[in-house]
């Protein structure tokens, strides 16, 4: 596979995946009539249907990873290469950025912000390890079991961990990078930031690290995300 297709595809993919993630929250909060609970529900089930939806269709061409943190996961496995995997890092975050900025002129907001929603402390900070390992644990057990199944698995994955981790499982450091350009219902601080993103990085090797060990004996997959 030509390797600017496959860097056009991480662009994209993570692109529709920020305009879904703050487009729905934007929509949710107008929505829901100050019922945090319906806004979080109306963010969850987009964000899920579109997992869905990318990874069927870029899969084949790119991995379909869309979040550094599984680009790191998968060159610890040795099935990327550090400096794909580099590039791979710049256009997941320059595409969740086109994604936000996307969002914001779909309903008529300030393209450029910075969030003041506060996202911090020991509590989200642990949720962010645990999301983004059960993400990546769902990739690599699922990709073991049934590689067809990926893309509903991640999907069915991120709806329900929205809803069992404090963070609403960013589990993504693109996805936490151009969140903090949104002052809106799916932003983060800019300073809140860096936990998240170390968290999320950490999650990812301890999973690596629990399947390399729990899936040893499995049968070989083709890169996947």
């Amino acid at each position: 596979m030509d390797a600017s297709r496959k860097y056009a595809a991480e662009f994209i993919g993570t692109g529709f995946l920020l305009a879904t993630v703050v487009g729905s929250g934007i929509m949710a909060e107008r929505l829901a009539g100050g019922n945090v609970a319906i806004a979080l529900l109306g963010n969850t089930i987009p964000t899920g249907a579109i997992l869905v939806v990318l990874i069927t269709m870029l899969g084949p061409i790119s991995g379909a990873h869309f979040n550094p943190a599984v680009t790191f996961a998968f060159w610890l496995r040795r099935e990327i290469a550090a400096r794909e995997s580099l590039v791979y890092i710049a256009v997941q975050v320059a595409g969740g950025l086109a994604g936000v900025w996307a969002a914001h002129a779909m309903f008529g907001e300030d393209i450029f912000q910075a969030s003041t929603k506060m996202r911090t402390g020991g509590a989200q900070w642990f949720a962010e390890f645990v999301a983004t390992f059960g993400l990546v644990f769902t990739i690599f057990a699922t990709l073991n079991a049934n590689e067809k199944a990926v893309a509903m698995a991640v999907g069915l994955y991120i709806t329900a961990a929205y809803w069992f981790t404090a963070s609403t499982s960013f589990a993504n450091p693109a996805v936490t990078v151009a969140r903090a350009f949104s002052d809106t219902f799916a932003g983060i601080r800019p300073t809140d930031m860096p936990w998240f993103i170390a968290m999320q990085f950490i999650g990812a090797a301890a999973a690596f690290a629990v399947c390399r060990w729990l899936l040893a004996d499995g049968k070989e997959q083709p890169e996947a995300g």
